[in-house]
């Protein structure tokens, strides 16, 4: 949200930003001088949410809004009738869950266009109800910039000792991003690479499983949870190999970051994966839930240095071509302006 609404910003365009009163995204936007509003959203119709953002879009006129979580469309669109507003209604969908119940098909057969992040969710959102007419793929994307430094001295601070073989993960510690396939393949890898260090950068509800389960496989030290980072640039680029060993994902933006880097990838075949990771190219792709297989195609690329130098050259072309937050904007405005 953050990037787009700046890009829109850079190119000329009034935006306001309507978030979770006191949460992290009203944050960011007062330091980056964003127009921006709270409001004390409660699920998909909290009167006191529905309410703030009714006022917002009569005082502020908006010709597009543009919801980007499945609580906002529905009180989005509530929003714009209390308002009398004429606003097109743009819905974004991020996340490959399947829209079951028929409150979320509702509201997004309701939206006048659905960016789908990409053509796995477009499917998803299309198996739905909605009309294929009404959504378009917009891939997600990440800035264009270049490594910060310390990332080796982030990695000692963590306990990896200096010129070990590093995988890195960088995910929520949710059941989708299934990291407990990651653990397991981790144990193959070590038991083959010693010196081999697996990096998980994230919070969740299920690190203390997690932690556990590393406990269980004898991994304590070689295994290392490092928490949410403020210092991503600099601790992705130190990484040997960037895994994501999600069962399910939209298209995983921490990939794209790890392809702008130019870090080679091992990663699953779920959801939007493939579209952004391209198998013997920038990458390898293996199933999900699998860890032998997960295991085996990350010892061959840790044994591979030109593979490694390869895959992330390709990656980072990739990236510049298809995954920049700039051609994001770009194709978000061409969104909004049809009809216009």
């Amino acid at each position: 949200m953050m990037l787009t609404a700046l890009g829109m910003r850079e190119r000329g365009h009034e935006v306001t930003l309507v978030g979770l009163r006191g949460g992290a995204l009203l944050e960011r936007a007062a330091a980056a001088g964003l127009p921006a509003r709270g409001a004390a959203f409660q699920g998909d119709l909290g009167p006191m949410g529905l309410l703030a953002l009714a006022r917002a879009v009569r005082e502020t006129r908006p010709d597009v809004m543009q919801l980007h979580d499945p609580h906002a469309v529905a009180a989005g669109l509530v929003a714009r009738r209390l308002a009398g507003s004429r606003a097109r209604v743009v819905a974004t969908r991020r996340t490959d869950f399947s829209l079951r119940s028929l409150p979320s098909r509702w509201k997004y057969r309701a939206a006048d266009l659905v960016v789908a992040v990409s053509r796995a969710i477009a499917a998803v959102v299309a198996a739905g109800g909605v009309a294929g007419s009404k959504v378009r793929v917009v891939y997600e994307g990440v800035p264009d910039r270049a490594p910060r430094p310390g990332g080796e001295k982030a990695l000692l601070a963590l306990g990896v000792p200096a010129g070990s073989p590093v995988v890195g993960n960088v995910a929520a510690l949710a059941d989708h991003k299934d990291h407990k396939t990651l653990i397991d393949a981790a144990a193959l890898v070590v038991a083959a690479r010693p010196e081999a260090r697996f990096v998980i950068a994230g919070e969740g509800d299920l690190r203390a499983g997690l932690e556990a389960q590393v406990r269980s496989r004898g991994l304590e030290g070689r295994v290392v949870f490092a928490g949410f980072r403020d210092d991503l640039d600099a601790l992705v680029p130190a990484f040997t190999v960037f895994c994501l060993s999600s069962h399910m994902e939209g298209l995983g933006t921490s990939l794209l970051d790890a392809m702008a880097f130019g870090r080679p990838v091992v990663a699953t075949t779920a959801g939007g994966i493939p579209e952004a990771v391209v198998d013997g190219v920038t990458g390898r792709l293996v199933p999900p839930r699998d860890p032998r297989a997960l295991a085996e195609a990350l010892i061959a690329v840790l044994g591979d240095a030109d593979t490694r130098r390869a895959w992330g050259g390709a990656g980072r072309q990739r990236f510049v071509r298809h995954f920049s937050a700039g051609r994001m904007v770009d194709e978000t405005l061409a969104v909004y302006a049809e009809g216009a």
